[in-house]
């Protein structure tokens, strides 16, 4: 069993049932819509047995390109802002740092240039796919060094070592998956089989990363490769199949050795053939090559045990793991289309090439006949008795128009635009009006941007960092940040959405405190490279001057002053009206002791002096009621006086 183990052949066997699956179901389709991208002829793709013209139009190349330019600058519009860091500790400085650090490595590692690719292909093939991959790299920096006892220097380089994550495009042509999962994580495992040039693998295996084994180029394989060509080139090439999933333990363990490994063990009687297989499995790594040599085998050896594969669709397709894509989604219009165009120009070939009847029994023998300018034809007879033109009638003018109204189907279908649907009804070109059609386009882009955000994007960053933190940890704090994307609107959403902003200036004078606002936010929403210097020069012009500032403190302290007076006229108001109210509440006492001395007053000198004081009593008590009357409407007056000062 030597470079061939049971680990291997395990692997192999789940590669072969699932490349069955893709291979029944998928590639056929995708190598169609890779050629309608390519704008490649097959015969496979012809409409009819007599059709002659091989035109691909490019209305299909058209809405893919525009749709993945859509996604590719909401991404990454705003440079290399394409995500932010959400930390709940109080310390803010590890944030920025791994922002920092994290923006700087993906750009030196393109990872620009990777997503979209991997946007691209997910247009054409319904799935993007990429590989993350660690790498040590060695950087060459330029410098100058003191030499030794000389007064001079001397310029060179110098070596810096750097842990790199990069991140591959994988063509889901090279790609295997188990066919039960809908997410890479819920998978039983994926495998990347591509060719590679042999000198990476004999490199690999200096460097300790594989195992040394004596390999050889291995024949191509049409369905492996990345484009269609005609002629495949053969030399130097190795299949290398990369597995990331689940394995046996058992195998894993006995990966090295030549010794057989029962599956079963001692719970064979627990378990069926079909279930003592998956019983104990660890998270492994195993690399193949040729089909035949075990080049690696080992747990994965990241501290998340997560596999360095991420994966979005793009366009939903529910329960299943491969997407919709573009090019899915505008096939057959595109066929409908290219099928009218070559009826066209096979119509216009029969009635613009000039063609002749004749009497082939009145020409000369041995005559070749032909067509050309400044040719002479022999005939045996009068010329025009013997030759004829012929022609099929005149062209359909229907046909071209047909084919645009299919072109119209198939931006629809596709979600996409080109520059006549700006204009179309429903919608005005200064942006007063709603176009419905635009913004359909717009919630397309944005059903698949939030795909690639939760699928892909957000994932990639997280195991990103995670290996940064493992592999680098000096340079990157180990601390469990929240990932969020930045990206939102594409350019014509965008662009969209700043026709609102202007039409709302409009309707602003040069004076309101709206239109810096307004201003500022359409500086933000534009791709300038400097919008955050005309941000900051804005903010400064908005702010008031030394002398405004002055006069607007000289306003504030003489509002404050009127504000003061006032205040003090209303408690000199309310206290008038308290001292009021006090002297009308104490005149009831002072009259009922003005009465009582009245009635007790020459009591003695009448004839009966108790009827007398009993009438005087009666007449005080009716001169208190009406007074008390008066007294009372005299203190709610004065209330409501009172209320309405304060």
């Amino acid at each position: 069993m030597d470079n061939h183990s049971q680990l291997a052949e395990w692997v192999l066997g789940r590669c072969d049932s699932w490349r069955m699956h893709k291979e029944g179901n998928y590639i056929e389709d995708w190598e169609r819509y890779e050629r309608l991208w390519r704008g490649i002829w097959d015969g496979a793709d012809s409409t009819r047995d007599s059709e002659r013209s091989k035109i691909v139009t490019p209305m299909l190349q058209q809405a893919i390109e525009t749709f993945s330019a859509e996604i590719d600058e909401a991404i990454f519009g705003r440079g290399e802002k394409f995500f932010d860091i959400v930390d709940d500790d109080q310390d803010k400085a590890d944030v920025e740092i791994m922002k920092r650090q994290l923006t700087k490595n993906f750009k030196k590692d393109e990872v620009r240039k990777s997503v979209s690719d991997i946007v691209l292909l997910a247009a054409v093939y319904g799935t993007g796919i990429g590989e993350i991959i660690v790498n040590q790299k060695t950087e060459l920096i330029p410098a100058t060094q003191p030499m030794p006892n000389m007064p001079l220097s001397a310029i060179g380089v110098i070596e810096k070592p750097r842990f790199a994550v990069e991140l591959r495009p994988i063509n889901p042509k090279n790609f295997l998956i188990d066919p039960n999962a809908t997410t890479i994580g819920d998978a039983l495992g994926c495998a990347i089989e591509e060719f590679v040039g042999m000198h990476n693998v004999v490199r690999a295996m200096e460097a300790g990363i594989y195992k040394k084994v004596n390999l050889a180029p291995t024949a191509t394989d049409r369905d492996l490769e990345p484009v269609q060509e005609d002629v495949e080139y053969q030399d130097d090439k190795v299949k290398l199949t990369r597995y990331y999933g689940f394995v046996p333990k058992a195998l894993l363990d006995a990966a090295d050795s030549n010794e057989y490994v029962d599956l079963f063990g001692e719970d064979k009687e627990m378990y069926s053939s079909s279930m003592a297989e998956f019983s104990e499995m660890v998270e492994g790594i195993v690399v193949i090559a040729n089909d035949q040599f075990l080049l690696k085998a080992e747990e994965s050896p990241y501290m998340m045990k997560d596999r360095p594969v991420v994966a979005f669709q793009n366009d939903s397709m529910p329960n299943r793991f491969w997407g919709r894509g573009i090019a899915e989604k505008g096939y057959n219009m595109q066929r409908a289309i290219d099928a009218q165009v070559r009826s066209h120009m096979d119509s216009l070939a029969l009635t613009t090439v000039p063609m002749m009847a004749m009497d082939a029994t009145r020409l000369p023998r041995g005559a070749k006949f032909e067509v050309r300018p400044g040719k002479t034809i022999l005939t045996n007879g009068n010329p025009a008795e013997i030759l004829q033109p012929f022609k099929f009638g005149t062209l359909d003018p229907s046909n071209l128009a047909t084919a645009k109204e299919f072109e119209r189907m198939l931006l629809q279908a596709t979600g996409t635009i080109d520059s006549s649907a700006v204009s179309a009804p429903g919608g005005s070109a200064e942006g007063y009006g709603t176009n419905p059609a635009l913004m359909a386009i717009i919630k397309k882009s944005k059903r698949t941007l939030v795909n690639f955000q939760e699928q892909f994007l957000i994932p990639f960053i997280t195991k990103a960092a995670h290996r940064y933190m493992q592999f680098d940890p000096e340079a990157f704090p180990t601390r469990d940040f929240t990932f969020i994307p930045t990206s939102h609107l594409g350019i014509i959403a965008r662009e969209f959405e700043q026709v609102q902003f202007i039409n709302l200036l409009k309707t602003l004078g040069p004076d309101s405190k709206i239109t810096p606002i307004i201003l500022t936010a359409i500086i933000e929403n534009s791709g300038l490279e400097n919008r955050e210097e005309l941000i900051q020069q804005l903010q400064q012009l908005s702010q008031p001057s030394e002398q405004e500032q002055m006069a607007q403190q000289l306003q504030m302290q003489a509002a404050q002053l009127e504000l003061a007076d006032k205040q003090a006229d209303v408690q000199l108001k309310q206290a008038k009206a308290q001292s009021e109210i006090v002297e009308a509440q104490l005149k009831p006492a002072e009259v009922q002791a003005r009465i009582a001395a009245s009635a007790s007053k020459y009591l003695s000198d009448s004839q009966d002096p108790t009827k007398e004081f009993e009438r005087r009593v009666k007449i005080a008590d009716l001169a208190l009621k009406e007074k008390d009357i008066d007294t009372k409407a005299d203190i709610a007056r004065l209330q409501v006086i009172a209320a309405r000062q304060n």
